[in-house]
């Protein structure tokens, strides 16, 4: 009997976790979307911005179906490719910048 119940809370304590760690990493991207909007990739790195947009609707759409696994890999995406377009933006708007501040000959 003894068994059962280690076993019973063990698997309840497992089964728990997908849902906390796909939320962590659905929160994780979210804030890294909002940086690189604030940094402007919108227009100044569109591909990764769409392709993280893309991937955080994803990544609730597989929770929303109770794939939390699938849900944590699209939210690590989506993350990833909103740090790439943080960064992509921030690259060219100094870029453009520089450009803007040099004597034309």
């Amino acid at each position: 009997m003894k068994r059962l119940l280690v076993l019973v809370a063990a698997a309840g304590a497992v089964a728990g976790c997908g849902p906390l760690r796909s939320t962590s990493n659905l929160l994780d991207a979210e804030v890294q979307i909002q940086a690189a909007r604030t940094a402007g990739a919108e227009k100044l790195a569109p591909y990764e911005w769409t392709a993280a947009n893309l991937y955080i609707r994803k990544a609730r759409e597989e929770v929303g179906y109770s794939d939390f696994q699938a849900g944590v890999d699209f939210a690590e995406k989506a993350a990833r490719f909103a740090t790439e377009a943080r960064a992509k933006a921030m690259a060219n708007a100094n870029a453009e910048e520089a450009a803007s501040q040099s004597p034309n000959p």
